[in-house]
């Protein structure tokens, strides 16, 4: 089992480009099933969760491949 502090230190790597898309800000959580869905990444722009523009980037769960221990590698199309 991972904790979600656990989580927020692995940097998100996506297979398809290999582009680092940054850390872990926030996960969405199914409270009616209690169960992680998707885990959400501050958009371009953003500094510390801060500054910047609030488009953050949602990842599915089922979009993770492997959590390794420093990466998160995810299998993520971009929406056009």
């Amino acid at each position: 089992m991972i904790k979600i502090s656990e989580l927020r230190e692995k940097e998100i790597i996506n297979i398809r480009d290999g582009s680092r898309l940054g850390y872990i800000d926030d996960v969405k959580v199914d409270l009616d099933k209690g169960e992680v869905t998707g885990i959400i990444i501050p958009g371009p722009g953003k500094v510390f969760s801060l500054f910047g523009k609030n488009q953050d980037v949602v990842i599915n769960w089922n979009d993770i491949i492997k959590i390794g221990i420093d990466t998160i590698l995810i299998d993520f199309k971009e929406a056009e």
